[in-house]
């Protein structure tokens, strides 16, 4: 489950909103855009072309359901952890 947050400053990932994936995103929610832009960012993060993120459920929502082809779960665990693990310097 994600929670969108449009009518952000950037797209990013947030962190978590209860059991949901907090993210903002840079886009304004009408005419679809946050959905499209929500979209782009999962594509660029996952590596995956465009064509393979999908919105299941959620289109007028801030609760969306994605669901991203060709990539298994290990990886996407494995990327969302890397974003949203804090980095110390």
């Amino acid at each position: 489950m994600i929670h969108a947050q449009p009518k952000a400053s950037y797209t990013e990932f947030a962190g978590r909103h209860g059991d949901a994936l907090k993210i903002r995103i840079a886009a304004q929610p009408a005419e679809g855009a946050a959905n499209e832009e929500l979209r782009r960012f999962l594509a660029e993060r996952f590596r995956l072309p465009l064509a393979q993120v999908h919105l299941l459920s959620g289109v007028h929502s801030r609760h969306k359901r994605v669901l991203l082809k060709g990539i298994r779960l290990e990886q996407v665990r494995g990327a969302l952890n890397n974003a949203l693990t804090p980095t110390t310097t």
